[in-house]
């Protein structure tokens, strides 16, 4: 009759002959972006299936930096490196700010396979602008971001946009509070801002009814570079990176004999490492690939938390 199965951390059954009727509730995905964390919360006026509290991506500029820097130094050692270019209007999203709002993106993908997601409502955050300065408000890296973000979501769902201050006004008519220890992993930190705007338009609640959290963050995988920044003994620099692991792609999920679930990192030799999937702590660095079971490809962490954090502005 139905086939269980997880998703990326998320229980999940699939039918497997025709339903009786196809009668389906509006679904909302509330969306509160952030700098370091942010909340996304899955909901309809029946319930609150799925509260995610997601670690932004805030490593690419510094990553972009030292790939610029290990180029000019190769340069400079008249080491085999590509030509110089010469300048030239690079248009589009700066890398960083791509990747920050992809990942957005791709948790909305993820959330849209799972649940039928009839409407987006995203807080909408305001790029810093100068006064006496019309264009600087288009220029912006967080403003051309966000921008493509929401064209992106389109796709998926219609897009309802709220500002800032509409959703305080919204915690505050439910009596909610948001703490300001913003990176807790507690409900009241990002995900009752998301919560509030999913209810807005969903209604059914004046209290949250599920504050359970899903943590997501996304793996960082060191993409194959020519050499180590820094020399070894001898001044030998040796290969680093890649995103393969003795026929393993790393962040894989896999089931060891011993260990149990966990994903794949590194290698060394012929033996792989494994990370615990709630912490990213590696558990073995000489697992043998044959003892592990592929599971399924996986590019974050996740763990889940029983509801907390939730207080009232009394």
């Amino acid at each position: 009759m139905a086939t269980p199965f997880w998703r990326h951390g998320v229980f999940c059954v699939r039918l497997n002959r025709e339903p009786s009727a196809r009668n389906k509730q509006a679904v909302v995905i509330g969306i509160d972006p952030g700098s370091k964390r942010e909340g996304l919360t899955v909901k309809s006026s029946a319930h609150t299936f799925l509260n995610v509290h997601a670690v932004a991506v805030d490593w690419v500029k510094d990553a972009v930096e030292v790939r610029r820097n290990m180029r000019r130094a190769r340069r400079s050692r008249n080491t085999p490196c590509r030509q110089n270019r010469c300048n030239r209007v690079r248009g589009g999203l700066p890398p960083s700010t791509k990747a920050r709002w992809q990942w957005k993106l791709r948790l909305a993908k993820w959330l849209c396979e799972i649940f039928p997601v009839t409407l987006f409502v995203v807080e909408d955050i305001k790029a810093a602008t100068f006064r006496g300065r019309k264009w600087n408000t288009s220029f912006s890296p967080l403003q051309i971001g966000k921008e493509w973000f929401y064209e992106q979501l389109e796709e998926l769902a219609p897009v309802e946009k709220k500002s800032g201050w509409d959703t305080h006004e919204l915690r505050a008519a439910l009596g909610l509070e948001k703490t300001q220890a913003k990176m807790a992993e507690v409900f009241s930190a990002h995900c009752v801002d998301s919560w509030v705007l999913a209810n807005a338009l969903t209604g059914g609640h004046t209290v949250p009814d599920n504050t359970d959290l899903l943590l997501v963050q996304p793996l960082r995988l060191h993409r194959r570079q020519l050499h180590r920044l820094q020399p070894e003994t001898g001044g030998v620099r040796r290969p680093y990176g890649g995103t393969r692991s003795n026929g393993f792609k790393r962040g894989s999920l896999v089931k060891h004999s011993k260990i149990g679930l966990a994903y794949v990192g590194g290698f060394l030799k012929d033996r792989i490492s494994l990370h615990s999937l709630a912490t990213g702590k590696r558990l073995t660095q000489t697992a043998k690939p044959n003892d592990c079971r592929f599971l399924c490809f996986n590019s974050w962490r996740f763990n889940h938390k029983q509801g907390s954090g939730l207080s009232s502005a009394a």
